[in-house]
């Protein structure tokens, strides 16, 4: 019968946590789940019959947004991290307002972030538009924004249906230009 060899005694006979340790711990094999953000989340998805390119090409072109888009009838600025956006909000009903939000990320032909702190912090909003390609012509595009801080949660549930119907709205619009764009060069 073959003798086995004794144990590494080096942390004591009963190992670093009490119990007798005879190898090395299991390792977990899976992380935790990553936890949601915080928040009242508000989105609307729309299916677009283009690329991925195309559909950034009209996100991304801020100057042209008062063509084709309701929500934001003007919109300027440089689209890079840490950059400030100069844009008019108009949520219908409601009277239009200058907001000026920081890019938090972008990358061209899949997402566009940013995050605007409202009321001195109390409410803070994350903005995400996110474009998935199913194909090579076409894409999901999710339209969206997180609403956070202490009083957030509140005013959005307050303006979620208004909230939803102007990214509704912006949505078909991308969709109409994204498409009308798209037809053009493949004619």
């Amino acid at each position: 019968m073959p003798v086995l060899p004794p144990p590494n005694l080096k942390a004591g006979p009963f190992g670093t946590r009490g119990g007798m340790s005879l190898g090395p711990k299991p390792m977990n094999p899976k992380p935790p789940p990553p936890k949601a953000p915080r928040g009242l989340r508000i989105e609307h998805r729309v299916g677009i019959q283009a690329p991925a390119e195309v559909i950034w090409e009209v996100l991304s072109d801020l100057s042209s947004w008062h063509e084709w888009c309701e929500l934001y009838p003007k919109a300027s600025g440089e689209i890079r991290i840490g950059a400030t956006l100069d844009l008019t909000l108009a949520l219908p009903g409601r009277p239009p307002q200058e907001i000026h939000p920081m890019v938090l990320e972008w990358v061209p032909n899949e997402q566009l972030h940013w995050r605007l702190s409202m009321l001195g912090g109390l409410v803070k909003a994350t903005r995400f538009f996110e474009i998935e390609a199913l194909a090579e012509e076409s894409c999901i595009v999710n339209n969206g924004e997180l609403i956070a801080g202490l009083l957030g949660p509140r005013l959005g549930k307050r303006m979620a249906g208004t909230i939803y119907r102007a990214f509704m709205a912006m949505d078909d619009a991308l969709k109409r230009r994204a498409e009308t764009i798209w037809l053009t060069r493949k004619t």
